[in-house]
Order: structure tokens, then sequence, then C-alpha cells
């Protein structure tokens, strides 16, 4: 028996391993290629995204102003004579009727021709007419402000019991303000003439050679704001001499441009900013001046300027304290609604004449045409073309574009 020799391989199951091994190796490469491609892909780009909504909204316009003291006069002799040194400086306060705040040594030929004494006569009949006429504004002054008052208590009855909307409440609120600080202003107008009248009586009073000096008083409540003529000196009739206010009665003078003053009403709410207090103050508009002015800006172009004058709402704090002529910015409202849809101002920009902003939508950033209304530097209102709580993608960077794969991040604070 010839010796054993060791099985043969099975060639069918040869056959049915061998293409194992190849599949193994594809599935592998394929395997490999596809991580590779999955980690190279480009990844989704960073945004930073924001929701539209719904709420409130103003617009305003704000711009510098200076304060200035409303009820100012300028103190001048009614006679040619030799001013006497003044010991006034800014900032003294002076009491009507008791402060001197000039005396004059009348020359010895101003008072001893007839045709002075027929001019001082005259001017103290004129002194007496207006005297007369600032009377009879004072009293249609207070007429007109009692009756505003008692419209003002009839609308907040009807305003709390809904008969009269809110508007109307603060337009009669704003009427008796008004009407209350005219009686005001006739008042100083009466005081003033009434000082007027004195003076001139008592430059016809005068005699002449040796005769005893002009004695001025302050005519006003105040403070000295400015000092003209601190040393003796002649002086003509007419010069300025000193220059008194009252410091309580501040309001301010804003300059806007005639395209954004067309939008202001009276009445309108002010927020003066950067005044030197740490909070805003609040403050109405008074008057807008009904003609323009030509002003000539930093950079040379000539701009129509329209003056806007603002009352504030509440007593003036004690410290920091405002003076005449501070600077102050001026935050004035020339809209306002309780809801509006609108987003951050930062995701909308221009093509052509065309709002657009960038939405977010699967993931992907999309191009949205819109339709805008008004802007605040804060947000914009949206009158077409979004949905409430639709993400749009905020100060959208350069790369982005229709299709772009993109990542979202919440809107910083």
């Amino acid at each position: 028996m010839s010796p054993s020799m060791p099985p043969s391989a099975d060639p069918v199951t040869s056959q049915k391993k061998q293409p194992v091994f190849p599949f193994l190796r594809w599935l592998t490469l394929l395997l490999l290629v596809a991580a590779l491609a999955f980690n190279f892909r480009p990844k989704p780009l960073p945004v930073e995204t924001a929701a539209a909504f719904e709420g409130p909204m103003d617009a305003s316009v704000l711009e510098e102003g200076k304060t200035r003291i409303r009820n100012r006069y300028v103190i001048s002799p009614p006679l040619a004579g030799m001013v006497r040194r003044t010991p006034l400086r800014a900032g003294d306060l002076v009491v009507q009727g008791q402060t001197l705040v000039a005396v004059i040594d009348p020359e010895p030929s101003e008072l001893l021709s007839p045709r002075s004494r027929a001019q001082a006569e005259a001017r103290v009949q004129s002194a007496e007419a207006a005297l007369q006429q600032r009377e009879a504004d004072v009293a249609r002054a207070a007429s007109a402000a009692d009756l505003a008052s008692r419209e003002r208590a009839r609308a907040d009855v009807l305003s709390r019991s809904g008969a009269i909307s809110e508007q109307e409440r603060d337009a009669a609120e704003l009427g008796a303000s008004m009407r209350n600080r005219e009686w005001k202003a006739a008042e100083f107008s009466r005081d003033i003439s009434r000082y007027e009248l004195a003076q001139a009586q008592a430059t016809l009073r005068s005699g002449p050679l040796g005769s005893a000096p002009l004695e001025i008083t302050s005519p006003i409540n105040g403070v000295v704001l400015n000092v003209f003529e601190e040393n003796a000196r002649s002086v003509a009739p007419g010069t300025p001499l000193l220059e008194v206010g009252d410091p309580s009665e501040l309001e301010i003078e804003i300059e806007l441009l005639s395209t954004d003053a067309a939008g202001v009403h009276l009445g309108a709410p002010v927020s003066i900013e950067r005044w030197g207090g740490p909070d805003p103050l609040p403050a109405k508009v008074r008057l807008v001046e009904p003609a323009a002015f030509t002003k000539t800006s930093a950079l040379g172009v000539e701009e129509q300027r329209v003056r806007v004058l603002v009352d504030f709402n509440a007593t003036l704090p004690l410290s920091p304290k405002l003076g005449d002529r501070f600077r102050v910015e001026g935050r004035i409202q020339t809209w306002h609604s309780n809801r509006v849809l609108q987003v951050p101002a930062g995701a909308l920009f221009r093509r052509g004449v065309v709002w657009k902003c960038f939405t977010l939508s699967g993931g992907a950033a999309r191009l949205q045409e819109l339709k805008v209304g008004h802007q605040n530097g804060q947000t914009a209102e949206i009158l077409s073309g979004l949905a409430a709580g639709e993400a749009v993608i905020v100060h959208p960077p350069d790369a982005v574009r229709e299709g772009l794969r993109v990542q979202a991040r919440p809107s910083e604070p």
C-alpha cells in the first residue's frame, strides 16, 4: 500500500473564498474616501441671527442744542453821562427794585436844552403807553391760562372714563402749560415796562449841572449774566451795561435740518442727553419756528436749519446744575407706534434702491427683498417681506450668498 497523501483543497471552496478579500479592500477604500470627504467638506459659516418681532417703536432725530434763559434783560442808560465802576460780576444775585446795578452821572448839558427835555417827555409818554399795553397782555394771558387749566381738568376726567384718547388729554395738558408760560412771559414784560417808565421819569426829573446821579436798579429777580461795562467811562444813551436774567427759566434751543423739523410736532417728547448728569432729562417741544435760515456746516455745506424750542417737564436738578448757553443733545420723537414688525437695523442692506436681508431657512442663507418703513438707528419697521419670528442674519459677512450653508448663533445683546 502506497504511503498516504495529504488531502488536496476543495476547488469549489477555494473559488468561493477568493472574492472576499478584494471586496473588503474596496469597501475599506470607499469608507476611507468617504471619511476624508466628510472631514474636508466646507463647514457652515457661523453667523449672528435675530428674530423679527412685533412691539412698540419710536423714530427720533438727535441733534445738538444749547440752553438759554427765556427772559433776559439788557440794562442800558436812558441818558448820556459818566457810568461809575460797578462791583457786580457775572453770577451775582440781583433783586428787583433793590439791587443797584449802575449809577450814571449825567452830563451837565444833557437836560438843559429844550430838545432833550422834549425827548425825555416823549419817552415817558411812550413808556406809559407800553405799560398799559403790557397790563392788557397780562390780563388776556391770565384769562387764557385759566381757561386752559379748566380744559385740562375736564380732559383728565374724560380720559379716566375713556371718553377721549390719551393724545387729546396730552394736547390739553400741553395747551395749559403753554398758556401758563405765556402768562409768565407777559408778567415779565409788564415788569420791564414799569422799570422803563420809572427810568424815563427819573431822566425827566434830572436837573442841570450838579443834579443828583441817576441810579438804576435791577428790573427783575435773578442773576447777572454778563457785565459789558465794568469800568467807569463816558457812555451814550442805550449803551449796554449789564445783562440780567432768571436762571430758573431755562429752555433749550435746537437747530434741526428743515427736512427733520418737518416731522416734529408741538408737544413731542424730547430726551435731553449729554447735559452733564447721569440720566436724561424729560422735555417737550414748545415751538417749531415757522421760518428756516441758512447755516454753513463744518464741511462747508450750506444747510437750511429750523430752530426748535424745548421746555423741561420738571424742575431741574440742583446738582449738576445747568446754566445759560450750556451744550446739550436733544433726542426729539418724530414718530411712534405701539405695535409694528421690526428687525435689527444691522440686518438690512441696499442693492440699488431696494432693501434686502438674508434670512435663515433650512440651514442655508436666503436673500429676501423687503419694504422698509421708519428707522431709528437700532431697529427698522418692516412693511412687507418678513413674518414675525422669522430669523434674519445680522451684520452678514461678505462671504454670505444665496444658498450658502450657515450656522446660527444668538445675537449679542
